[in-house]
């Protein structure tokens, strides 16, 4: 892509429906006098309080999970994506999500996390285990220990480099060679995302990226959750070992895999994703811990077959979706391959 052209996702008619309709809201929690600054896309019914709440990766801004907002809440899901405030240990992070959800009056949430994003996911389930705030995980390209990334830069030499350098880190680790069109897409947007980010909110993403942790599988099990792991069996950056180690942690999680993908099947095969994610969220149809609208649940499932291609179930119900439902109407995820 050239420098100052914009990537073909953010000129695609569903991306930019995506942004006209769905407002961002900035929200800011204290904790002990310690102010976290949230931006967030919440779009569906409002009556949901159990949503799906999508965690992005250390370059993705809480955009990037656009065609997952559009295609799940035309089905009357209510989805969350969040931009992370500067945190720069787990620890802080998990109370500041906890006091996200508090402000939001959310129960528990299922949680979608892409790379950081999932460990985050499972950091946070496993941080509010004496007190269940999690109803379901499904991971995307996630690990499980931080060990993975030993080789990068320690968190305070992260904490003090300048913006240049940290985004060469995250440059660095994506996938090089040719690619196919959709994940060269979604690679491209992701580079504009990395660009909007200030130094510090990159610097502390890093830094939960490398800061030593790992995830504890006995208390995350001990809570009954359901799990499901999204793998991509294309090149990725995470490696086969970190992926088998996941799955080791969770040896009940459910295994959906992506014939490629790449670093962001969300973007880059939204249709698989979606789907994937329907699936895993019908199984609390009808329940309190349902993402659904509770009217949507009396009306009769399509078939898995055309899951990713029915926007016409609740064209109009929400405000400023008819466009976005239009878009995808005129070729869903054709902006990302």
């Amino acid at each position: 892509k050239m420098s100052g052209s914009r990537s073909v996702i953010v000129q695609s008619k569903e991306y930019q429906s995506f942004r006209s309709a769905v407002s961002q809201k900035k929200i800011i929690t204290d904790i002990n006098g310690t102010q976290y600054v949230w931006r967030i896309f919440d779009f569906g019914p409002r009556d949901v309080r159990c949503p799906l709440v999508c965690l992005p990766p250390i370059s993705g801004t809480a955009d990037v999970f656009f065609n997952q907002i559009i295609s799940l809440s035309c089905q009357k899901y209510r989805v969350i994506a969040v931009d992370y405030p500067v945190v720069w240990t787990h620890a802080a992070f998990c109370e500041a999500l906890l006091a996200l959800l508090d402000h939001l009056c959310l129960d528990q949430v299922h949680l979608f996390g892409a790379s950081l994003g999932g460990f985050l996911a499972l950091k946070f389930a496993e941080s509010t285990s004496m007190c269940q705030r999690v109803r379901s995980l499904i991971l995307c390209n996630a690990f499980v220990d931080t060990a993975v990334f030993k080789d990068m830069p320690s968190p305070t030499v992260l904490r003090l480099s300048p913006a240049f350098f940290l985004k060469h880190l995250v440059l660095s680790s994506y996938p090089s060679g040719d690619f196919e069109t959709g994940i060269a897409n979604s690679i491209d947007f992701m580079i504009e995302r990395l660009d909007s980010l200030e130094r510090d909110e990159l610097a502390s993403r890093l830094v939960l990226n490398v800061a030593e942790g790992y995830v504890r599988p006995q208390d995350i099990a001990s809570q009954d959750l359901k799990v499901m792991i999204l793998e991509v069996l294309d090149r990725c950056s995470l490696s086969s070992a970190a992926r088998d180690e996941l799955q080791k942690c969770f040896p009940s999680s459910r295994v959906a895999q992506l014939r490629d993908g790449g670093n962001f099947p969300y973007l880059a095969r939204p249709d698989e994703v979606n789907m994937f994610l329907l699936i895993h969220l019908r199984g609390y149809s009808g329940t309190r811990w349902s993402a659904c609208d509770d009217f949507a649940n009396d009306r009769v499932d399509p078939p898995i077959a055309t899951l990713e291609a029915s926007p016409d179930a609740s064209e109009g119900d929400h405000d400023g979706a008819a466009a976005a439902v239009a878009a995808l109407r005129l070729g869903a995820g054709a902006g990302a391959g």
